[in-house]
């Protein structure tokens, strides 16, 4: 016959953390928190743990384990004996449960909102997944390879500035320089005239005016094509239907976004030189009087 095994009456921090799952280091840090009493040490200067406090780590090791914060736990232990026992009643723990359930379903919602963006990624493409679906919308049916990284960096920074909706018109101006090779080719050509305008070229440079003029005429010729294919009605329609749809709730955003359009373009750095800036402003002043 075996003897009986009488296990000790106290056992070290190590044995303690083996029995429950869990590591010395969590259990120091229980200490340090006042999750767990903090036993008196031995004669050899070690900790050691009696029934009560393993008991007690199990109880907090299961709670961890259903994802409540530390914190909350030592809140629904307040009410519980320092040796051990489960945390105190139901309506101890009943408002730390609430907490917790309503944050596990703000995190469900966000993994489904972080899927469906992976989804639209795989669908549409990785950069263009990444733009709002009225936006992504508006590209589809283009040939493979019509759009340029720049475009979709600008209908980036246009959507951060004036929302899906801006940017969703915006991409109107991509889609018919996609499709009119030509036009696109003398957009290339007023772009390449533009960047000329270095720092090295004044303001009043005769260059200046020239370029704003072939501006000009670039745009009109833009307008006419988008007028022409049909393009401005949908537009139209998409506003349309853009009001008449019931505002979303408002999501947080990751960042602190702009007050406003005005105050989002005040904080986009650009490298245009007075010169350039000038071209612009003339442009503008020739689309005025049309």
């Amino acid at each position: 016959m075996c003897p009986s095994f009488v296990p000790p009456r106290q056992v070290t921090i190590g044995d303690a953390a083996s029995f429950v799952g869990t590591t010395p280091r969590a259990i120091r840090h229980y200490h340090q928190i006042g999750l767990l009493p903090e036993p008196v040490r031995g004669g050899d200067g070690r900790r050691r743990y009696g029934y009560g406090e393993v008991v007690r780590l199990l109880w907090i090791r299961r709670m961890a384990d259903a994802g409540i914060a530390l914190d909350d736990i030592r809140v629904a232990f307040a009410g519980a004996a320092p040796t051990g026992e489960a945390p105190g009643g139901d309506h101890d723990v009943e408002g730390v449960l609430e907490r917790l359930e309503a944050t596990l379903a703000a995190q469900e919602a966000e993994l489904q909102r972080q899927r469906a963006a992976v989804h639209r990624m795989r669908t549409r493409g990785s950069r263009v997944g990444l733009l709002s679906d009225v936006v992504a919308g508006r590209l589809e049916g283009l040939p493979e390879g019509s759009l340029r990284p720049s475009d979709l960096d600008t209908l980036l920074v246009t959507e951060r500035i004036f929302g899906p909706l801006g940017a969703a018109v915006q991409a109107t101006r991509f889609t018919a320089l996609a499709t009119h090779p030509g036009l696109r080719e003398e957009g290339d050509r007023v772009d390449a005239a533009e960047e000329a305008l270095d720092d090295a070229v004044a303001v009043d440079d005769p260059r200046v005016a020239q370029v704003a003029a072939r501006r000009h005429a670039f745009e009109s010729a833009l307008h006419a094509v988008i007028e022409g294919s049909g393009l401005a009605r949908e537009d139209e329609a998409l506003l349309d239907a853009w009001d008449d749809t019931p505002a979303a709730p408002a999501t947080p955003d990751r960042g602190r976004r702009p007050t406003s359009a005005a105050d989002a373009v005040a904080k986009v750095p650009h490298d245009f030189s007075p010169a350039r800036l000038r071209c612009l402003e003339l442009a503008e002043e020739l689309a005025a009087r049309d």
